[in-house]
């Protein structure tokens, strides 16, 4: 869906022409037409949209159209993607691109899809790439590999790396990833993964108190030293989905409000839905002493709410 207008972008997985993996429908959800039809020798592995750009992912190909006229900008050759990996920024103005650049390491290029053009590679890990995302602004890049153990947030201007967290010390597969939605510096940023935990990582207050001092002194900081992270700003709830499924993350939105003692504290509602249809919505209020909690506040299963409410 592109943001919440009434434009969906549907790729099928059936063998008939109509649901083919090979076809992209462009329809509208207030007149129920189709507006355009693409098709493709392979299967789509991913849609991005946002108001400029339509983003198609092929398995070794990505095509770059300009959303008003559906003309190809540009097509792009990639390594192998058979997962569909990409991040692509919601802001209109950080028009930003990211796919694997290898199939062997973690490493990230990143395309500005208004000049047309490769903006940077970051190396981001040592293993190959599990999840990428952009901030809302598309100024930081979020990455986990395949280990799943340290996520990573990359200021994209000067392609360097920023902020490392430690999820754990045991891999597990980080199945999404996302940002809070600040327009300005990203306050946070959540993670689930194949462990049925949620991991809330806090950004703001470290973007502003440990900036790099310059070049020289961070290449004379070991990686090693630069990667710790204090444990005050990752907070975990367990069990939030079953261990293994599948799940998609999403702040919904973050606010600032006053406590009881006076703190000002930090309240984020956060959207999670796994591939089985089951939704929750959790609150997570945390104070600037670093005293969290969570309450459960709503949940749901889609695909029985869909099939008990047929069209």
């Amino acid at each position: 869906m592109l943001f919440s207008s009434s434009l969906l972008a549907i790729v099928g997985a059936g063998e008939q022409p109509s649901l083919s993996p090979r076809r992209l429908c462009l329809f509208n959800t207030v007149t129920g037409t189709a507006l355009r039809e693409l098709n493709y020798l392979t299967s789509i592995l991913a849609i991005r949209i946002n108001r400029k750009r339509l983003i198609v992912i092929l398995q070794d190909k990505t095509y770059i159209y300009d959303l008003n006229s559906l003309a190809i900008l540009d097509t792009i050759d990639t390594v192998p993607n058979n997962k569909g990996l990409c991040a692509f920024s919601p802001s209109s103005e950080g028009c930003y691109l990211a796919l694997p650049a290898s199939t062997t390491k973690g490493s990230v290029l990143v395309y500005n899809t208004v000049e047309l053009q490769s903006l940077c590679q970051i190396d981001a890990h040592r293993s190959p790439l599990a999840a990428i995302v952009f901030s809302s602004n598309g100024m930081y890049l979020a990455t986990a590999s395949e280990q799943g153990t340290i996520i990573r947030v990359h200021l994209v201007s000067q392609a360097t790396k920023s902020y490392s967290f430690r999820r754990g010390s045991y891999p597990s597969t980080i199945y999404s990833l996302s940002f809070g939605p600040s327009a300005e510096l990203p306050d946070i940023l959540v993670a689930t993964s194949s462990s049925g935990s949620l991991h809330v990582f806090f950004l703001g207050q470290l973007i502003n108190q440990r900036r790099r001092p310059n070049k020289l002194l961070g290449s004379m900081i070991p990686d090693s030293v630069n990667d710790v992270f204090e444990q005050a700003h990752h907070h975990v709830l367990h069990n939030v989905v079953p261990a293994s499924v599948k799940s998609y993350v999403t702040i919904y939105n973050v606010d600032n409000v006053p406590s009881v003692s006076t703190v000002s504290a930090l309240r984020a509602s956060i959207f999670i839905i796994t591939y089985d249809g089951n939704f929750r919505e959790y609150s997570l209020n945390v104070t600037k002493l670093n005293e969290s909690s969570w309450s459960l506040e709503r949940e749901f299963n889609a695909l029985e709410t869909i099939s008990d409410n047929p069209c």
